[in-house]
This record gives C-alpha cells, sequence and structure tokens, in this order.
C-alpha cells in the first residue's frame, strides 16, 4: 500500500483486527510524532487515494489535522471531506474554519488547487468517529485522518478509545495523529 512516494513521512501499522492488538499498538504509539496508518486485513487497499475523511470535533487538537490532509490533498491529487460534528456551540466550526484557512494558505503558496467540502454529521464530537465509519459508503473516502485520544478516561480504560472502535470497524486504512505541540511535519 503506498500513499505518496516518501515511506519515511509516515508509520504502516499491519495488524489483526482483534481488539487486544490494535490497542498494543495504540498504547506503544503513544509518543508517536510522525502520522500512523492502520491496516487490517478486513480494510480494502488504496490503489488511488481520491477522497480523504476528516472529522472534525469541538476539540482544540483537532487543528492538528490540517497540516497532514492538506500535505496528503496537494501530493495525491485528493479530494478533503471535512465532516462537521453536531455541537452545540461553535468549537467545531471555529476548528473547521481554521482548517480551511489553512488549506487555502496552502494553495495560495504552491499555486496547487485543493479540493475540499465540508458536510455536517448527524452526532456530536463523541461519536464523530463512530458516524465517519458508518458513512463510509455515502462518502466513498478511502482514508481516515483521526486525531488520538489525549488521555484515557474511565470510558477509555473499560470500553476502549474511539480511535481503536473505528480501526476495527472500517473498511478503509486509518491514519491517527497524536495531539503534540510539536507535531511532526511533513517535508517536501
Amino acid at each position: 500500500m503506498l500513499i505518496w512516494e516518501n515511506n519515511d513521512d509516515i508509520n504502516y501499522i499491519q495488524c489483526a483486527n482483534n481488539r487486544h492488538v490494535i490497542q498494543e499498538h495504540l498504547d506503544a504509539c503513544r509518543e508517536e510524532r510522525r502520522p500512523y496508518i492502520f491496516v487490517t486485513p478486513t480494510m480494502r487497499e488504496i490503489v488511488r487515494l481520491n477522497r480523504i475523511l476528516v472529522p472534525v470535533t469541538m476539540l482544540e487538537e483537532e487543528v492538528y489535522k490540517a497540516e497532514i490532509c492538506t500535505y496528503l490533498a496537494r501530493k495525491t491529487g485528493a479530494h478533503l471531506i471535512l465532516m462537521k460534528a453536531n455541537d452545540y456551540g461553535s468549537h467545531a466550526q471555529q476548528n473547521i474554519n481554521r482548517i480551511i484557512t489553512h488549506i487555502k494558505s496552502v494553495a495560495e503558496k504552491t499555486d496547487t488547487p485543493i479540493s475540499y467540502e465540508v458536510i455536517n454529521a448527524y452526532k456530536n464530537s463523541f461519536k464523530l468517529y463512530k458516524e465517519a465509519v458508518e458513512r463510509q459508503t455515502e462518502t466513498g473516502h478511502q482514508l481516515l485522518i483521526l486525531t488520538a485520544s489525549r488521555e484515557y478516561g474511565l470510558d477509555d480504560i473499560l470500553f476502549g478509545p474511539p480511535e481503536r472502535h473505528a480501526i476495527q470497524r472500517s473498511q478503509v486504512p486509518v491514519m491517527l495523529i497524536n495531539p503534540r505541540s510539536d507535531l511532526f511535519s511533513l517535508c517536501d
């Protein structure tokens, strides 16, 4: 599976579609600065990356996805689908606006058109990852970009973090980005 030419920019994790195995890999990647992609045997292989789904919640770290998804869209020509959580308040919309500003800035600086659209989710930030997986057929995306949980709360410890559930149920590879202030920056 090849998303772009330089595989040094990303970690690929191929593992069984088993919650314990996935969780072991998630735990091992908690301090990873580079984005990493989970691939399980139940996922379709990416032949050509045409559509990328980027769910955007109310959390501030969602903006970190802007650099990665813009880079991928620019390098592959893929269309970005920004899925805004159906939250009370304006935090999700503010995050969408910041991501769009980044996309437009990069497109202007590099003189490269970057195609994107914003769709509204039916669910709030806490159920957004689940909806992103459920709407795979509708959106037609070949890659799902998620932000890993900052810290595991009691629900995550008992029932598992939302990103693990998304990986288990996804039919397409799932890229995870750890929320960090010194996020890895992709180079051209």
